[in-house]
This record gives structure tokens, sequence and C-alpha cells, in this order.
């Protein structure tokens, strides 16, 4: 069976051990963080402070996007943006890996604590009842603090919540 995770786009592009999992993972992509992509790779800002990290990532960024512009990739995608929360078909990138595209719409539910791609995030979490896997420890910590209920990794416990993961009937 497949562990699902609600994640960014852009941390598929930047840790690349996301790729080799020990299971099968499906990755859930809100639209708007595909988008982000295009932002980060004509961007002038680093995305990594070390100039061959940055160079790197960049280039992993600009795959990413080749990968989800490819027309059978791309006519999945357009389907999913017809309606609020429709799910793409699976976009298989290997044996092992697969992305859903979700049509997330930002409520403003949580617009007090987080900002239009935090609460995309954190919702389509909640909806799909998916857990969310962030790097963002500030990120992590107004999630507890507003008391969401959502279950999250850090990006440091990813094999343990693809090989075990924490039941959400344990929390």
């Amino acid at each position: 069976m497949r562990r699902r995770f609600v994640i960014e786009a852009v941390m598929v592009a930047t840790y690349g051990h996301l790729l080799v999992p020990s299971r099968p993972v499906d990755f859930v992509l809100p639209y708007s963080t595909i988008m982000e992509l295009y932002e980060m790779k004509e961007g002038t800002d680093p995305v990594m402070d070390d100039p061959e990290d940055n160079e790197h990532v960049k280039l992993k960024i600009a795959e990413l996007i080749g990968f989800f512009e490819d027309p059978f990739n791309r006519k999945k995608i357009e389907r999913a943006l017809q309606m609020p929360w429709r799910e793409s078909s699976p976009l298989l990138l290997s044996d092992t890996i697969q992305f859903t595209v979700v049509h997330a719409i930002d409520n403003a539910h949580y617009g007090d604590y987080f900002d239009p791609i935090e609460t995309e995030l954190l919702l389509t979490s909640l909806k799909l009842n998916v857990p969310l896997l962030s790097d963002q420890f500030e990120f992590q910590d107004r999630l507890i603090e507003a008391e969401v209920p959502v279950q999250v990794y850090d990006i440091e416990d990813y094999e343990f919540a693809v090989e075990e993961g924490i039941a959400s009937t344990d929390m």
C-alpha cells in the first residue's frame, strides 16, 4: 500500500532522498505549489544558501517542471483543475513514486495564522485525511499553536513516516 503525504512541490526538488523511499509513496501536491516552481526557477533569489546547492536545486526544479508539463501529465492536471478539490489521476514518476495534484482552494479559514500556500497545504491534509510533510519548524509550531487537527511529519522523519508512521487513531 502506498503512503500518502501532502507536500510542497519544491520540497520534492530540494530533498532528493524523498524520491528513493523504502515503500511506494504518493505525494499529494496542491496545484499552487507547482506554480511556485516557476517563480523559483525564474526568480533571482537563491533557493539554497550554497551556490552549488542552489544550482543543483534549480536544475531539479526545471526537471520537475518538465515532468508536470509532459502532455500526458498536463492533461491529467488540467482535468483536476476543472473543479475545486478534485484530485488528478496519478502521475507516475517511477515504480515507487507518484504524484496526485489537487485543485486546493484557500478559504481563509486559517488566514490569520498561515499564508495562502500553507493554508492550502493544511486544508488539503484535512480534507483528504493525509499527513503533511514539512521542513519548516515555524509552520509546524503554528499548526500546533492553532490546534489544527492535522498530522505533520518533519522532513527528517520521512523514513519513519514511510516505514511506520503514526495511525491517526493514536493521535
